[in-house]
């Protein structure tokens, strides 16, 4: 990957497997400035095939494939590729989606969609593999929001604000993969380690007060971000 001359990222290479040759269409124009490359497969096992010999930047993965099923795909690239996958499915079943995340998906999106809000979260995930780790000790900078992660501070317009131990560690767990969308099961796992309980209905509460402190409009968040019965994503 590289950054374009007007800063925005671009990948090398860009695999989408998608059996639908209208959609392969919209896809590629939809990232046609993102990538000097777009190689495409319509099945499974071409897509890995492709995948293994040009070792994309991003892989977009259809979870209806003709051959193989998408998350099969998923983990099979998963067992050696740690670049993004942005998942394209026509099924709305929340298990499904969370299930496909838990294989290690970055994203989804679900069809029919916006080719504008997928550009996006293409882009936002070329963004996340462009930059290095968050480190222990960073300083995250969005909006009028700065998290200091060694200090555990975090400032909103300058004005300190206080948050608790779960609160901020929350906070923590979502800027550091900002742009990638979080089960609740994996924020709940990743904050409470192994304790037994209802993910959804712990973070639910917590997150609304995450959202009361740190948003200007609570109501319509423009940082810690729902998806519904999935989880959370944090936006930069």
């Amino acid at each position: 990957m590289r950054v374009g001359v007007e800063g925005a990222t671009v990948a090398r290479t860009l695999l989408v497997i998608e059996d639908d040759i209208q959609i392969r269409r919209a896809v590629k124009n939809a990232l046609a400035g993102s990538a000097d490359r777009i190689v495409e497969a319509a099945s499974g096992r071409e897509g890995l095939a492709l995948a293994a010999s040009w070792r994309p930047d991003l892989v977009v993965l259809d979870l209806g494939l003709p051959d193989i099923p998408g998350i099969t795909v998923c983990r099979e690239i998963r067992t050696w590729g740690k670049m993004p996958l942005v998942v394209l499915t026509a099924r709305h079943a929340e298990d499904e989606k969370v299930a496909l995340l838990d294989a290690g998906a970055d994203d989804y999106v679900t069809k029919p969609f916006s080719t504008r809000e997928f550009a996006a979260r293409v882009r936002a995930q070329l963004r996340r593999a462009l930059s290095s780790p968050i480190p222990a000790d960073a300083v995250v900078s969005v909006g009028d929001v700065t998290i200091d992660l060694a200090s555990r501070r975090v400032e909103r317009a300058g004005e300190s604000l206080h948050l608790t131990p779960i609160e901020f560690e929350i906070l923590r767990v979502l800027a550091s993969q900002a742009g990638r969308t979080l089960t609740h099961r994996q924020i709940f796992d990743a904050v409470w380690g192994n304790t037994a309980g209802n993910a959804h209905q712990y973070l639910r509460v917590h997150i609304t007060n995450l959202r009361r402190k740190i948003e200007q409009d609570p109501a319509t968040p423009r940082f810690i971000v729902t998806e519904p019965g999935v989880g959370y994503r944090f936006d930069r």
